[in-house]
């Protein structure tokens, strides 16, 4: 039986040390990928399926002084910007403010447009509704990137409970 602990315990020490050792480099450019794929599509008319409610929700957000056609084009070179950035690992700061920016700007549909974002408001999201919140998770990935920006990064040994370094 303490052999086959110690293999687990050897098993998991190696994973949870790999995992600590690569898992905010796989997340910076896995998000920095999303980023460039969905910028991209937006180059493309038609291809995004966020096309129009994004290129509708910045003309509302700039007060008809950038018209949809126009939005989503600059949307899809900020969004491209975002993703490069993570991708390249640098100038994370500016990327993440751009990134976080955007993602303020992604849940405003949520509260200008909510026919559009719901079936029931606020509990039952239409397909939109479901796209924009999922960037919950996106913001969240940005977060723990930033947390490493200055020279942070996870470890597999903890340092005791509760504790912050």
């Amino acid at each position: 039986m303490n052999t086959l602990r110690r293999r687990y315990q050897r098993i998991d020490t190696t994973l949870t040390t790999w995992m600590a050792r690569n898992g905010i480099r796989i997340l910076r450019v896995s998000l920095g990928i999303i980023f460039v794929w969905f910028g991209v599509l937006k180059f493309f008319p038609g291809l995004s399926p966020a096309q129009s409610l994004a290129g509708n929700t910045i003309e509302v957000l700039s007060f008809g002084l950038i018209a949809p056609g126009a939005a989503v084009v600059i949307l899809a070179v900020w969004e491209c910007l975002v993703g490069v950035g993570l991708i390249a690992g640098r100038l994370l700061r500016a990327t993440l403010f751009l990134l976080w920016l955007q993602m303020l700007g992604t849940i405003t549909p949520l509260f200008i447009f909510p026919e559009l974002c719901f079936t029931v408001t606020p509990i039952a999201p239409t397909l939109e509704g479901q796209y924009i919140i999922k960037n919950l998770v996106l913001v969240a990935a940005g977060l723990v990137i930033g947390a490493t920006v200055r020279g942070g990064w996870i470890t597999a040994r903890p340092t005791g409970l509760g504790s912050i370094e």
